[in-house]
């Protein structure tokens, strides 16, 4: 029996920092003071620096919530999240944020898009244009550059988001259900490419789903919440035998399919 082996991401290729996020008993809530609704409760998780955490539970849960105290968004009701042993209590440059949606600006081309973080920070011309370059081709919008967002698919769009995240050069890329709104077939083709951007770079990337397929497979690691109020039930690295005789693909080994169904029956999905 072949020994399972996790995936494991490239070293960055910037500077950026290696950055260690911690959640201690956090507990976040929703509403006025007498009728306040727990979105969390009692959270305690450490991401280490170039995984890929995927966070899966069913609505309402409060996946998203905890994305964006992480991100800075607001703060915790109570408890207290670390970014490399620095309390968190606004948004930084040492994260990145990819929406459900790409929200990009649509009077700029992709490559405005891609260089507005870096300009805003004052790189010089040249080196602007190298580093949309490398993004464009790491996303493989290299050819299309010079559209505008409206003129471009869904997946493509989301493409360019996930790069103009990735050209501010964070840490720490959190990412919000970013392939929730596409077809099925886009959707494993940018799930396959998100991987392989994990890889070159070495980023840490955070990402919310309520498919536990999509965790599964993306994830070197999947926490799973509880039901409304959100707690961590499950919490394990995903550990999968070396890919031969699949195709590549590891949906096709019966370990995952065993790792997906175990995940799903905690959350009553099929």
């Amino acid at each position: 029996m072949k020994r399972p082996q996790k995936s494991e991401p490239a070293a960055a290729v910037q500077g950026s920092t290696p950055e260690r996020i911690e959640l201690h008993g956090v507990t976040h809530l929703f509403g006025t003071t007498k009728r306040s609704a727990p979105a969390l409760v009692g959270v305690d998780l450490s991401i280490e620096s170039g995984e890929f955490v995927c966070l899966v539970g069913p609505s309402g849960c409060g996946k998203t919530t905890l994305l964006k105290l992480i991100a800075g968004f607001f703060e915790p009701t109570l408890g207290k999240v670390l970014v490399n042993g620095e309390l968190v209590e606004r948004a930084g440059a040492d994260r990145g944020m990819v929406f459900q949606q790409p929200t990009l600006f649509p009077w700029l081309t992709v490559r405005g898009n891609i260089e507005i973080g870096p300009r805003m920070n004052g790189i010089s011309r040249e080196q602007l244009r190298a580093l949309s370059d490398r993004y464009l081709e790491l996303v493989g919008l290299a050819d299309v550059a010079d559209q505008r967002p409206y003129e471009l698919s869904g997946g493509m769009q989301q493409r360019c988001a996930i790069a103009r995240a990735l050209a501010n050069d964070p840490a720490i890329v959190l990412m919000d259900e970013p392939f929730g709104a596409l077809d099925a077939l886009t959707r494993e083709r940018l799930q396959q490419e998100l991987k392989e951007i994990w890889r070159a770079t070495g980023k840490s990337i955070v990402f919310v789903t309520h498919s536990v397929e999509e965790a599964v497979f993306l994830g070197s690691r999947v926490v799973v919440l509880s039901p409304h109020p959100g707690r961590i039930v499950y919490d394990e690295p995903v550990l999968l035998p070396a890919l031969n005789g699949s195709g590549g693909d590891a949906r096709l080994l019966p370990e995952f399919t065993a790792l997906r169904a175990h995940i799903g029956s905690m959350i009553g999905v099929a």
